[in-house]
């Protein structure tokens, strides 16, 4: 998968992208990075990106021309399936469901607002969506572009090495994860559950299920709702709820 990211601030994204998983995706060939800037684009004297609003108001406004030169210089083959994505508060909330979506594309390109945004004839004209990561304001998209490359990488086949590891992630099937636990078995009288170290799978998987239930109902009970569960789910939440009283 190639992802380009459209961003006034590149350097911002050296740190991220260069360490961890990322990176490996990155050395192994299974995702491709590129940044542009759109000063690059603009062809006055000065190199100028933004501009006063039309009617007035405070605060300056990304030009139009080059964010749509700096995304038309990424466009490789026409024919590739490709998603251009406008980054700002207004957009669809990015979840797990999204990033599965996203990781099908072949080619992403992330436009980064940055000032008061970006002239709306970019979102009108071309992106084909807008995402958000949250009902708050960042200084600009540099960071929810980082967390997209971030979510949509870990769905590409190879990038987390264990073929089904990153179908067992918090929010992949609508669940939070299961407590994971490792050495040592005891610290500071805070011991690890005894089914984990009893080498009987099926219980292990019984019991990562169970907490799994556990950890949504009580801490996100609404993703419930969309959950795909099965009679034995059922079962599972009955036991839980009876173990906390039936509340």
């Amino acid at each position: 998968m190639r992802i380009d990211v459209v961003s006034l601030f590149p350097d911002m994204f050296v740190g991220p992208f260069g360490h961890s998983i990322i990176k490996r995706a990155i050395d192994a060939g299974i995702l491709n990075i590129g940044i542009v800037n759109p000063r690059n684009f603009a062809f006055d004297k000065h190199h100028i990106v933004d501009d006063t609003p039309f009617g007035g108001g405070s605060g300056m406004v990304m030009k139009v021309d080059p964010v749509v030169r700096a995304v038309e210089s990424v466009i490789g083959d026409l024919n590739l399936n490709k998603r251009i994505i406008l980054l700002c508060p207004g957009g669809q909330r990015l979840d797990q469901a999204k990033a599965r979506e996203l990781a099908a594309y072949d080619q992403l390109i992330l436009i980064s607002g940055h000032y008061e945004g970006i002239d709306e004839r970019v979102r009108e004209h071309l992106a084909d969506e807008a995402l958000s990561i949250g009902d708050y304001v960042l200084t600009g998209g540099e960071l929810p572009a980082m967390v997209v490359v971030d979510t949509v990488a870990r769905m590409l086949p190879g990038v987390l090495g264990a073929s089904d590891a990153a179908q067992q992630d918090s929010f992949y099937s609508s669940l939070l994860e299961y407590p994971q636990y490792t050495r040592p078995r005891e610290f500071r009288g805070w011991e690890v559950p005894e089914v984990l170290i009893s080498g009987d799978h099926a219980k292990i998987a019984k019991w990562r299920r169970k907490e799994s239930l556990r950890n949504t109902l009580e801490r996100r009970p609404d993703l419930l709702v969309a959950a795909n569960l099965t009679a034995e789910d059922a079962k599972l939440l009955r036991e839980i709820l009876d173990e906390r009283g039936g509340n």
